[in-house]
Parts: structure tokens; sequence; C-alpha cells
């Protein structure tokens, strides 16, 4: 057995130990996080489920696939590569629907290929905006997200940009 198999079980006896040499009682402590856990989850759940249902239409209508088409010639004049465009569509929107679309990429087009290489970069450096306005704004009570929502798009696209530009750079493609 390695030590990094070994970190987590034992963090979670030195908390438990710690606490009770502090005479912490950490049965209720681990009750009253895991009560005020629940309520946050009520709070983000129906959120979530809108988010996800959105995202499940998006892809079954076609939608994604016709925008993907669309954009794939402006995205070739950027130097993204075409096959790179759902990635880019899906990704702020769902993560694991992006890993899927990633895979996709990688498995048609190879892992060591060019778009193989920006999809990974495009994956490891973005986040799901919506997913993650919708968890936290959702959590911390906030209705009206102003320009968040915009501000993250911007940054997503200009990460999806600079992928390009790092594949070509690190990999020269």
């Amino acid at each position: 057995m390695t030590l990094s198999e070994l970190v987590v079980p034992l963090l979670l006896c030195f908390v438990g130990v710690y606490g009770a040499a502090r005479r912490v009682d950490v049965y209720g402590a681990l009750t009253k996080g895991a009560e005020e856990g629940l309520g946050v989850l009520l709070r983000v759940l129906p959120s979530l489920v809108g988010l996800l249902t959105a995202v499940y239409m998006f892809r079954a209508s076609g939608a994604m696939d016709w925008l993907a088409r669309l954009l794939s010639p402006l995205l070739t004049a950027l130097g993204i590569p075409p096959e790179c465009a759902p990635l880019l569509l899906v990704r702020p929107i769902s993560g694991s629907g992006a890993l899927a679309v990633g895979s996709e990429i990688m498995e048609n087009s190879g892992a060591d290929s060019y778009a193989g290489r920006v999809a990974a970069v495009m994956l490891g450096s973005s986040e799901t905006t919506f997913y993650t306005v919708a968890v936290y704004c959702g959590a911390a009570g906030i209705r009206k997200t102003r320009y968040t929502i915009p501000a993250a798009l911007v940054a997503d696209g200009v990460m999806f940009l600079l992928s390009a530009c790092a594949v070509r750079l690190f990999f020269g493609a």
C-alpha cells in the first residue's frame, strides 16, 4: 500500500482524534454538517435539474451539431480545429457532456492529433460556467447574476483561443 492511498484515511483519523482530544462532539459536528449540506442541496437542486434538462434537449434536438457546423469556418480561421466545435459549445454547460465529446474527438482523431491535444487543453483549462453559476449562486441565494455569466463566457472564449495557441506553441502542430 502506498502513501497516497493512506492520505485520506489518515487525515480522517487525525481529524477525529484531534477533535476528541479537544473535547469536541465529533459525531454531533459531523451530523450538523451533513444537515447543512442537505439544506444547500435542496436550494441548489431545482437549478441543476433545469440546467441538465436544457443540456439534454440541446444535444437531442440536433441544435448543437447544426451550430457546430455553422461555426466551423470561423473556428478554422482562428486556428481551432472544427472537430472541437461541439466541445466549445457544450463545455460551458455540462462537464460530463464535455468529457463525452472530448473522448469522441480523441477516439476519432487520435489523442496525439492536433484536435485531440486542443480538446485535452480545452477540457483541462475551462469550467462548466452555467453549472458553476447555478451551484454557487444558488447556494449563496443570489438570484440576479448580472455580469457573472457574460464575464465567465468571455473568459471561456479567450481560453478556447489560447488552447489552440498553446498546442501550437508546445507541440508545433
